[in-house]
């Protein structure tokens, strides 16, 4: 079987330091969507890591790290954190593996992904110009450079081929196709990416459960980024929901297991699109600093608001969810009064459903908790959890009908507690 760990809110839940607690359970740790635009962030032993492509088992030996078919590489990004990693004496080839079937994100692609957002002017999604939503298009359009065709020996016709039509679309943005010193790393990052171990990611995953071997598949974003069920058009450009696993990897429908949720104990968004319990003011602004919320990739300030438990209960049904995993209830502490958006109020209707369009008229309605305000990053069991936290949780397990599995209290592997039953 293979077991999903996702986002459920706009993505920076924690999913990478919760991949690296659960790793040494599992035999393969396989990302299985998005590209070089996921920044998950790791902290142990007093080092912090930033991974991009590379899923977030790699420190941990006998485990095997597939980037699926389903992501979007951008060879020189997965090249600098390769070496990133091998500096830091982690044998990454020994332990990592790519998709033939993966797209390449080409330097064309950033140019384009560029234009389309400039073009866009005050409607623009945020994008963080990697060169995701072009790469995902070509991969649509059937035109898509993929990472088995490294292999060919008319590889670099079939790259030319694609940067002329580029420079079409390029061109009628009114932008020109300046990519020369961008191109020269990127065939220097091809080179190197030839001595890294290629599979299909079908036939390795297949194998595997075969085997007996556990398999995680690890999520980049979130859900309400989803390109059919987030908040669209301002979403990413690939299936960020459980489904994704099947198509990302090759995984039929009836070998999911487990699929665990994480979600923040408040609500965070980086870029444009609609955010209806966002917090404009000190609340927000504190929360921000509490919880050093910047965008591990872009660095970008993330948008702050209150726990949203419509979008929440939306998540949980799409993902199926068996376990959730509640991330950042220490930057809480912080605060006099906690709130949860129980309910929208849609044109004067109240509604526990997401609606289709949440640029609409909604007005979220707010239930106040008592706060914890103590510092909770030294606990280490369930016992030791502040009275009015545990409320807190009580109550979004009452509503989400899900059990809380695991209890992130700061950023260090350590600081996880794991409450499972089973």
């Amino acid at each position: 079987m293979v077991d999903v760990l996702l986002g459920l809110q706009w993505g920076d839940e924690g999913k990478g330091k919760i991949v690296d607690v659960l790793a040494p359970q599992y035999d393969v740790v396989a990302r299985f969507q998005g590209g070089p635009n996921a920044g998950h962030t790791i902290k142990f032993d007093g080092k912090k890591f930033v991974l991009h492509l590379i899923p977030s088992g790699i420190f941990h030996a006998g485990t095997d790290n597939l980037i699926g078919n389903g992501v979007v590489i951008d060879p020189v990004i997965l090249r600098k954190e390769i070496e990133g990693l091998n500096d830091a004496g982690i044998p990454v080839a020994e332990r990592l593996l790519i998709a033939r079937r993966a797209t390449i994100i080409m330097p064309t692609h950033k140019l384009l992904d560029a234009a389309s957002e400039k073009a866009k002017g005050d409607k623009k999604i945020g994008s963080t110009l990697k060169g995701i939503g072009p790469s995902y298009r070509d991969k649509v359009g059937r035109y898509a450079l993929r990472i088995g065709d490294i292999a060919s020996p008319n590889f670099k016709e079939k790259y030319a081929e694609a940067v002329e039509r580029h420079k079409v679309l390029l061109a009628a943005y009114g932008m020109e196709a300046d990519y020369a010193e961008m191109e020269k790393a990127f065939f220097e990052a091809i080179e190197f990416l030839s001595n890294i171990r290629l599979t299909d990611s079908e036939r390795f995953v297949q194998q595997a459960i075969t085997d007996g071997r556990k398999i995680l598949a690890e999520g980049a974003q979130g859900t309400m980024l989803d390109i059919d069920f987030g908040s669209y058009p301002y979403v990413t450009s690939s299936n960020t929901i459980s489904a994704g696993a099947c198509t990302g990897l090759g995984v039929a429908p009836n070998q999911i297991g487990r699929v665990y949720g994480i979600f923040k104990a408040y609500c965070t968004r980086v870029g444009s699109g609609p955010f209806p319990t966002e917090l404009h003011g000190e609340t927000g602004e504190t929360l921000r600093a509490a919880g050093s919320e910047f965008g591990a990739t872009t660095g970008r300030p993330r948008r702050c608001g209150w726990m949203d438990l419509v979008a929440l209960k939306f998540a949980v049904r799409i993902n199926g969810v068996t376990d959730l995993i509640m991330t950042k209830a220490d930057v809480l502490s912080v605060l006099e009064t906690i709130r949860i958006a129980d309910k929208y109020k849609v044109d004067g209707e109240t509604t526990e459903w997401l609606p289709y369009d949440l640029e609409s008229n909604i007005e979220p309605q707010y239930r106040d908790f008592a706060p914890w305000q103590s510092d909770i990053t030294e606990i280490r069991s369930e016992g030791e959890i502040p009275a009015s936290l545990k409320k807190y949780m009580e109550y979004l397990f009452a509503e989400l009908n899900v059990p809380i599995s695991f209890l992130s209290v700061g950023p260090d592997r350590e600081q996880t507690l794991d409450m499972r039953t089973y």
